[in-house]
């Protein structure tokens, strides 16, 4: 089981990450408007390396990760509790979990609506999914972000495609693809899953890189 990832494992850790510190993108301010503070366990789905388990531990979380990539899980053991798995098949039992969340990594999954509905089989009653992903209206093959100031958006936004298309070099889009939903398809995704959206929130800068969505389960 060999993941995409795998052979850019390495260099997401020791280039790019170095290049998000400080939260550029508003991430962990959009995790913790939706997610908020708990003391259970939270599931990571596509942990990758970790990085993002402390801010799951600065929210009072025990965070736990699942992810297909090998190589990935490589750098995330030393941050948090993982298990080599798919998305779309937890190694987890029905409605036992508090929380769950998906962060930035909606791209990676062609079958994201079968992870959504995974996330919502082993939530429990009342628990959240937060999931903060890439924006589908500002991001994509179709948009270049080469000036944060004036992106322009190209025809392709209503074309739901996997692409390698990108305006930089220095991401991850143009190493191992991305997945394209449109809002109103991944919006729905959420209701097909039988969850209930309850709050949104957008990143920061004048085009908002990331959306954040929290669903919760009936």
């Amino acid at each position: 089981m060999r993941a995409a990832y795998d052979e850019i494992a390495d260099w997401y850790e020791h280039e790019f990450l170095p290049r998000t510190e400080g939260d550029p993108l508003g991430l962990n301010r959009v995790l913790t408007e939706l997610l908020g503070p708990g003391d259970g366990t939270c599931l990571e789905i596509g942990c990758g390396t970790g990085v993002h388990a402390a801010a799951l531990r600065g929210l009072g979380w025990s965070p736990v990760g699942v992810d297909l990539s090998a190589g990935m899980l490589r750098h995330a053991r030393v941050r948090l509790p993982v298990a080599l798995g798919d998305a779309g098949r937890l190694p987890i039992r029905d409605g036992c979990l508090p929380a769950v969340v998906a962060l930035m990594v909606h791209t990676d999954m062609p079958g994201y609506p079968d992870v959504l509905r995974e996330a919502a089989r082993v939530l429990r009653p009342g628990g959240r999914l937060v999931h903060v992903g890439v924006h589908p209206c500002f991001c994509g093959g179709f948009a270049d972000r080469a000036d944060p100031a004036a992106v322009v958006v190209r025809p392709g936004y209503l074309d739901g495609h996997w692409t390698k298309q990108s305006w930089t070099d220095q991401g991850i889009r143009d190493k191992v693809g991305a997945s394209h939903w449109p809002l109103a398809e991944l919006l729905g995704a959420f209701l097909e899953a039988g969850l209930v959206l309850d709050g949104f929130a957008e990143g920061t800068g004048p085009t908002p890189t990331v959306l954040g969505v929290r669903a919760r389960k009936p």
